[in-house]
């Protein structure tokens, strides 16, 4: 966990907008916090759900790390069923683009997704990613029980205590009442499309960053 602890800063480096992060204060809270976890090792799986903006850049970040299974895009947060991704980029059902992570708590905790979750966008600009604007691309975590809630919690404010950010951090932390996974084309993008121009001009040059930051969790 240390080298993720005083890498924070860098990373930071790697979001378009991103502000300028006291990667110091963050080391002191977070390792403490992280110590006082433990790795869940009964061999099951376990899921989380960020928003972070765009979920194409968040899926391609979050499938290079080990421990991770798989990586779903999708919806949640609002209160339209089965909504497209045309309607939830209206702004109007109140879903935000969402990654599911399915994880192996064994070899990732939760903790150290929440630390790359705060690592890889801007929490403190609210409802807004860079040129990406709308309630779609809030900062959001939507625990799964009352431990994500509680780290989560916890983890958002040591990080505005710490003055980690030079603006207070927004991010919205709710229950998941439900996930929708996006249109398939939707799913894998980055892998699937890596010659698209927002492939090659956005997501790559994040994920090189990215890789020298955490290359030890890396798969």
């Amino acid at each position: 966990m240390a080298s993720i602890f005083i890498s924070f800063s860098s990373i930071f480096l790697m979001s378009c907008g991103n502000p300028q992060v006291n990667g110091t204060a963050i080391s002191s809270e977070m390792n403490t916090m992280e110590s006082a976890t433990e790795k869940n090792t009964n061999g099951e799986l376990d899921t989380a759900v960020f928003g972070a903006g765009c979920f194409w850049c968040v899926e391609a970040i979050f499938q290079q790390l080990d421990g991770v299974e798989k990586v779903a895009s999708g919806y949640s947060g609002g209160a339209r069923e089965n909504p497209t991704y045309d309607q939830v980029c209206s702004g109007a059902t109140g879903h935000a683009e969402v990654i599911q992570v399915t994880y192996d708590p064994a070899k990732i905790s939760f903790v150290e997704l929440l630390e790359v979750f705060w690592g890889v966008h801007d929490p403190t600009t609210l409802n807004r990613q860079g040129a990406d604007v709308g309630t779609q691309y809030r900062s959001v975590i939507f625990y799964t029980n009352d431990n994500q809630k509680k780290w989560a919690e916890e983890y958002k404010a040591k990080l505005n205590a710490s003055g980690a950010f030079p603006q207070p951090v927004v991010t919205e932390i709710s229950p998941l009442k439900s996930f929708y996974v996006a249109e398939n084309y939707h799913q894998n993008y980055f892998n699937e499309n890596g010659n698209q121009p927002y492939c090659s001009l956005v997501i790559r040059p994040k994920l090189d960053k990215f890789k020298k930051v955490f290359g030890d969790k890396m798969k």
